[in-house]
């Protein structure tokens, strides 16, 4: 593993961290795709990265998140409701949960997918590879009650 990604996971798993990365990485990942079309995603250069347009789950908007996603292959990704480890799920996950069907922007181009969220083994099974590919996910995890939402997301 690259130095670096071993730095930013270390990092990544700080309380300060957890305070300012959700202001700062969405703001500078929508402006940076935005000016290149889609094409770059600033935080996609430590983790894989995906653009979420969703409805509201109250509201029924459009709502554009920019978030980190563990490729699955096929056309499926793997979603982690980690919230830098803060308490309460992002009010991305409650979108889901309302508007299953939504789109994801990868690598630049837009595709439909339906959301699920994950329970029982297909989660527990989800939850390790999720552990493998991103460490930290394990401290978010232990500074919180709440189970962390997992949601696959399925090409339509």
């Amino acid at each position: 593993m690259p130095m670096g990604r071993k730095l930013v996971q270390k990092v990544s798993s700080t309380r300060t961290f957890a305070k300012v990365a959700p202001h700062l990485i969405p703001a500078m990942d929508r402006a940076v795709h935005r000016l290149t079309r889609g094409k770059v995603l600033l935080s996609a250069r430590m983790l894989p990265g995906v653009i979420l347009t969703a409805r509201g789950a109250k509201s029924g908007q459009p709502r554009v998140t920019p978030l980190a996603c563990m490729p699955e292959g096929e056309g499926r990704w793997l979603l982690i409701g980690s919230n830098f480890g803060r308490p309460g799920h992002p009010a991305w996950t409650a979108n889901l949960l309302a508007h299953p069907d939504v789109e994801v922007n990868w690598r630049g181009e837009d595709v439909p997918v339906r959301a699920e969220l994950l329970a029982g083994e297909e989660r527990a099974a989800a939850w390790k590879a999720a552990l493998e590919f991103w460490p930290p996910y394990a401290t978010y995890q232990a500074r919180i009650e709440r189970e962390i939402r997992l949601f696959r997301l399925t090409r339509r």
